[in-house]
């Protein structure tokens, strides 16, 4: 007998049959069934929850296959400026802090601007510039104050970074002090003295690895604060899954294991290890001594997985050096970084391959270089079935994504990243080669689509794959590759299950599958574009356990 049946006039099964039904039976963790609301009431026993909820629209859970969920509710870790409209905004807001912190102790705040994204910052103050040390100095005179520095990978470089005369004594900066490494710019004064302003151009911020060691990191308390806060920032807009194939670090899968073992996991986790190795011979020998768990599917269960891990194709050496250096601390991205040319990420290909490790790698526009190796790799043994990651496909070809398509790797997409807020970077002419989903389902590539946390909202994500439009001009980048409503959900629900060995029992919405599903309040295939941006759920449920519940 049924534990909970939910009622709401349309229940979008993304099943084989793409059948639509009035409501949905659930018992402990599984779908018992789907179909006619009064025939499945019939069934109901006294102790069973009736939902009803008409209007509403039940579609499969949301499998975000590229989240870095931890980052949401690590921004509540610090005070918000995104009420500041004046540098006098951003004092007052420290001068609060200050009388909430004991003198010596820092303040540190979370960048200039409004999440998610912070685009155009220091635009948006009436001085229309950075607050400098002598500025915050006024306000915390006894305190070191840091103003973080933009998180790149949320909104658009350059980001500012901000500190006081004592936050600038404590890292040790002075008029003589330069970066070790390019896009960074610690801003002077005609005498040469720093201003306490540091701007970076980097996406991913380097700055606090470089020049700032004494600013305080994350602690594992905040980082554990911060996943069980973004669990329920994800839950609330529908999602139910989630896998982080640019990896994680030692640090976040021991607390997302942490939480599994505890059942306090509200999002199914899918996790990639992020190794800390320097070179090729470094790497060797932790995929042989070290990564046993993380060989074949991994291990864990249908809530918590550890499979694979991510090789960085590219990036800066110097970079990824510093950022090793301050390990444990991985700032906001959660992952170690890497560098690779592609001598080395062959190699580590050839090595993964013989340790069973399956690969994930982010090609932006260089697929054409990964899928060369991968076909090099692939006459040693066959990459089909082993389920190796492709991300963040950005600028390619339809022959290349053919190649792609034979080596039967398993692929994600980020379309916000590169259509909506990247666009710019593209010629308008080339809009159908970037992020080319409609090809990739030609093709027989069923991508699974996800966010990157820009922003969590998958309704953002859903909105870009159908209209692909660039935020700079808002002109459509190749209408051609437009998917369906129904094609891009299936990208954000179904099509992710394979990441984690689960497609068998997670899903589409039909008896015997697990329970994880969201209730939207508006149906995504037929509300109006601009509603698609902002979808939030009603309920959410995982293996039957409702996680997220909001009054209408």
């Amino acid at each position: 007998m049924p534990d909970i049946i939910i009622t709401t006039g349309c229940v979008r099964t993304l099943d084989r049959d793409d059948r639509v039904a009035e409501a949905i039976a659930i018992k402990g963790d599984r779908i018992l069934a789907v179909g006619d609301a009064a025939a499945l009431k019939a069934g109901a026993t006294p102790k069973t929850r009736l939902i009803d909820l008409p209007g509403a629209t039940v579609t499969p859970g949301i499998n975000d296959a590229h989240a870095h969920m931890e980052r949401e509710g690590l921004k509540l870790r610090r005070p918000s400026l995104a009420g500041c409209r004046s540098i006098a905004d951003i004092q007052a807001l420290i001068k609060a802090e200050v009388q909430r912190t004991k003198p010596g102790d820092w303040i540190v705040t979370m960048p200039i601007g409004a999440p998610p994204f912070f685009f155009n910052a220091i635009a948006g103050l009436a001085e229309a510039r950075a607050p400098d040390r002598f500025d915050l100095d006024a306000a915390a005179p006894d305190h070191p104050v840091y103003i973080s520095g933009l998180f790149g990978n949320w909104g658009a470089p350059p980001g500012f970074s901000c500190l006081n005369t004592r936050a600038l004594a404590l890292n040790g900066i002075t008029g003589a002090s330069t970066p070790s490494v390019g896009g960074i710019e610690i801003v002077k004064d005609d005498k040469g003295e720093p201003t306490g302003v540091i701007i970076e151009r980097n996406p991913r911020p380097m700055v606090e690895f470089d020049l700032l060691p004494a600013v305080p990191r994350f602690s594992a308390a905040d980082r554990r604060a911060g996943i069980i806060s973004s669990m329920h920032l994800y839950n609330s807009v529908g999602t139910t899954s989630a896998y982080e194939g640019h990896g994680s670090a030692a640090e976040i899968i021991g607390l997302y294991r942490d939480l599994w073992e505890k059942g306090e996991l509200t999002v199914r986790m899918g996790l990639v290890a992020s190794p800390s190795w320097k070179d090729v011979s470094e790497a060797a020998v932790i995929m042989r001594d070290w990564l046993a768990h993380a060989q074949g599917s991994g291990l864990g269960d249908p809530w918590f997985r550890l499979s694979g891990i991510h090789v960085a194709f590219g990036g800066d050496e110097r970079m990824a050096e510093i950022a090793r250096m301050d390990l444990p601390n991985t700032g906001w991205s959660g992952f170690v970084e890497q560098a690779q040319g592609p001598k080395d990420f062959e190699a580590l290909c050839r090595l993964a391959l013989l340790h069973d490790l399956r690969l994930n790698t982010i090609v932006a526009d260089r697929l054409g270089d990964v899928v060369a190796i991968l076909e090099r790799v692939n006459e040693i043994s066959p990459l089909a079935g082993r389920r190796w990651v492709i991300q963040h496909i950005a600028k390619t070809e339809a022959e290349t994504l053919a190649r792609l398509a034979r080596l039967g790797v398993l692929v994600t997409t980020i379309p916000v990243y590169f259509l909506w807020k990247g666009g710019h970077w593209y010629d308008e002419k080339d809009g159908d080669r970037i992020v080319p989903m409609r090809t990739m389902l030609d093709l027989g590539i069923d991508t699974a689509a996800a966010t990157d946390n820009i922003p969590h909202n998958p309704g953002f994500t859903l909105w870009s794959m159908c209209e692909r439009r660039r935020r700079s001009d808002d002109r459509v980048m190749g209408a051609a590759e437009r998917l369906t409503r129904r094609e891009a959900l299936h990208a954000l629900t179904v099509s992710g299950a394979r990441l984690t060995y689960d497609e068998h029992h997670k899903g589409p919405l039909a008896p015997g599958f697990l329970a994880d599903l969201a209730v939207f309040d508006a149906d995504p295939l037929n509300v109006e574009a601009e509603g698609l941006k902002d979808l939030s759920s009603l309920l959410t449920m995982v293996g039957g356990r409702i996680v997220h519940e909001r009054r209408r």
